[in-house]
């Protein structure tokens, strides 16, 4: 926005002569303060009111709506420093709001509205934004949706790292990303200099259509693809949901056809499976809004085969989360019964305790879950409920932390709120944020007390059994230093190969698997939370 708003600036200095009829040999005047657009300050007013709306009651701590303005128009100095917003009360509420510019000039001063007058704040933010585009070219060129974006930076730099602002088109891209974008359903590899079919989604378009994987891709809607990359023929394939796409396909035996297949929206792909030896190993890359239905398929369609698996391997390594709900439906496709997750905030609707229903898909196998330390998020809560409710060994290392829930508000400018909203805390009480998942196998600290580990396990000792203990009994608050004194045990790294030949270990071998499963006494979750079932009250992103 900012490049875009120099450049029209730009273009009207380049037009100011014209503009100002200036006496011929005399230069112009450039105007280089010239506004690149007219500041919208009804549309800064309204996504103001809207945002302290959503915001001032499910914060995770209370924010009065003044401190939020208050925050967010420090915007303006890291605009113009010579710009200042104040909200001075003289010892009585609700006192005065005012902007002042260099030399403490006045520019705009009104008795501020009631803490409780969210629309008023609103307007009171529009209104001072208005008096700093008036006053300083810095302000200007940012445009309206540069002030918008600044205000949101601002007023979230004193909250959580996770609560953001995404700009109109990031929130597009976003919202894409979590619904799906219009396809067929196809990976796509480049193989030899042509396009070779990866991977067909189960239930799309391609699959119906009888597609399948290892046929060359020869051109799209009659274009060849033979001068395109990777990315250009994975864009053809795309396009708005309902509209059709023919698609020339060479066959394995080198017959030639074409399909026509119609676009639907397609949910990223976040569940792959494959046979590995005897173990189904089903990586699951993120969390979408259909991650759970698809791991359930997997997990059906894998344990009909009828070569049996002695073992589940969840891969859960570089997993950076996505739609909570969809990890709570994952973890109760692999237990009887339990607790899930328990979430907690101010917000009554923040509040759950999510439950197992009774459905154990891999049908009391093995289960064996991998993480790293880019498993965050959605994937801590998926190993967390396993490991608490000792369906599964998590093996690796210690993951990232993150256990802090948003929910998502759409704002009238088109950008969306992702505001935290509720703390996660495991089945046994213990909270995911900061202090992350610590596994019961340990690979971070090399093959050779990883052979230790798996050799204490066999002949029945865990361990990792007085770091686990402690683990699972923390509490919140803790100090950085005691967070990071239990994950110590454990570093968090990337993952390794010896992640999965740890988990075809404990699976090959029973004894070492069942030495290796948590042995902490259980623990209720939070007393003030009420149960709930698996659907959500409000859509929430984690």
């Amino acid at each position: 926005m900012r490049n875009a708003s120099l450049l029209l600036l730009i273009l009207l200095v380049l037009a100011a002569p014209v503009a100002q009829g200036h006496t011929a040999g005399q230069p112009p005047t450039p105007t280089l303060d010239a506004d690149p657009s007219p500041l919208d300050q009804s549309m800064v007013a309204d996504v103001a009111t809207v945002a302290f709306g959503f915001m001032e009651p499910r914060t995770l701590e209370p924010i009065p709506v003044p401190q939020m303005a208050i925050w967010g128009l420090r915007c303006l100095t890291t605009l113009d420093p010579g710009l200042n917003a104040t909200l001075q009360n003289g010892g009585k509420a609700p006192g005065t709001l005012s902007l002042t510019g260099p030399g403490a000039h006045v520019l705009m001063s009104r008795d501020a509205p009631e803490a409780e007058d969210i629309a008023g704040w609103g307007i009171a933010v529009g209104q001072t934004a208005r008096a700093a585009w008036d006053a300083s070219p810095a302000v200007r060129r940012v445009g309206t949706e540069g002030m918008i974006r600044a205000f949101f930076d601002e007023l979230f730099n004193h909250m959580d790292p996770y609560s953001r602002y995404a700009a109109p088109r990031e929130a597009d891209a976003e919202r894409v990303r979590r619904a799906g974008a219009g396809g067929v359903g196809l990976t796509l590899a480049n193989v030899g200099g042509g396009f070779v079919v990866a991977a067909v989604q189960t239930g799309g378009p391609a699959a119906q259509g009888g597609v399948r994987a290892g046929e060359h891709i020869l051109a799209v809607g009659g274009r060849s693809t033979q001068r395109d990359d990777l990315a250009g023929v994975t864009a053809l394939l795309e396009g708005p949901e309902g509209t059709m796409v023919s698609i020339t396909l060479r066959g394995r035996d080198g017959h030639l056809r074409t399909v026509d297949l119609q676009r639907v929206r397609i949910p990223p792909e976040t569940v792959f499976a494959q046979r590995d030896g005897e173990m189904l190993v089903l990586t699951i890359s993120g969390f979408s809004r259909d991650t759970g239905a698809r791991l359930a398929q997997e997990l059906i369609r894998g344990l009909a085969d009828p070569r049996p698996y002695h073992g589940v391997v969840l891969d859960l390594r570089d997993n950076r989360g996505g739609v909570l709900q969809q990890a709570v439906a994952s973890a109760a496709m692999l237990q009887s019964a339990g607790v899930v997750a328990v979430t907690a905030g101010r917000d009554p609707q923040a509040a759950h305790v999510f439950l197992a229903d009774g459905r154990d898909l891999a049908n009391a196998l093995p289960v064996v879950v991998l993480v790293d330390g880019d498993s965050a998020s959605a994937a801590e809560i998926l190993a967390a409920s396993l490991a608490d409710q000792r369906r599964a060994v998590v093996v690796g290392s210690a993951t990232l932390g993150k256990g802090l829930v948003q929910t998502i508000a759409p704002l009238p400018d088109g950008g969306e709120l992702l505001v935290t909203w509720s703390r996660v805390l495991a089945p046994l009480g213990w909270p995911i944020q900061g202090l992350g998942v610590l596994p019961q196998v340990c690979t971070s600290l090399g093959q050779e007390v990883l052979g230790r580990q798996l050799t204490m396990l066999v002949r029945g000792v865990q361990p990792m059994q007085s770091i686990l203990v402690r683990h699972r009994a923390a509490r919140p608050p803790l100090t950085p230093a005691q967070m990071l004194d239990i994950r110590s045990a454990c570093p968090a790294a990337s993952g390794r190969p010896a992640d999965l030949g740890a988990a075809r270990y404990l699976i090959d071998t029973p004894d070492a698997y069942r030495a290796a499963l948590l042995k902490v006494p259980p623990a209720s979750p939070a007393p003030s939370v009420t149960s709930q079932d698996l659907t959500p009250k409000a859509a929430v992103s984690n």
